[in-house]
């Protein structure tokens, strides 16, 4: 993967993350009920939070794959 390829995916995966865990979209979630015990908010933001950290790593791992090659 060229370098300023992954610069724009990993710039888009910031933003991704800014829109995702900023007050107006956590704001959907902000309701009184549990699953399993965990407040929905909570399991939302842990969620968004490691869909974004296993973006990222998929990110870079195919350009150090295809940097090896």
């Amino acid at each position: 993967m060229k370098k300023s390829l992954k610069q724009h995916y990993l710039g888009a995966i910031f933003f991704l993350g800014l829109f995702l865990l900023n007050y107006p979209v956590l704001a959907i979630y902000d309701i009184p009920e549990r699953w399993l015990g965990i407040p929905v908010m909570y399991l939302f933001v842990f969620g968004f939070w490691s869909l974004l950290i296993t973006i990222t790593y998929l990110v870079i791992r195919k350009s150090d794959k295809n940097k090896s090659v």
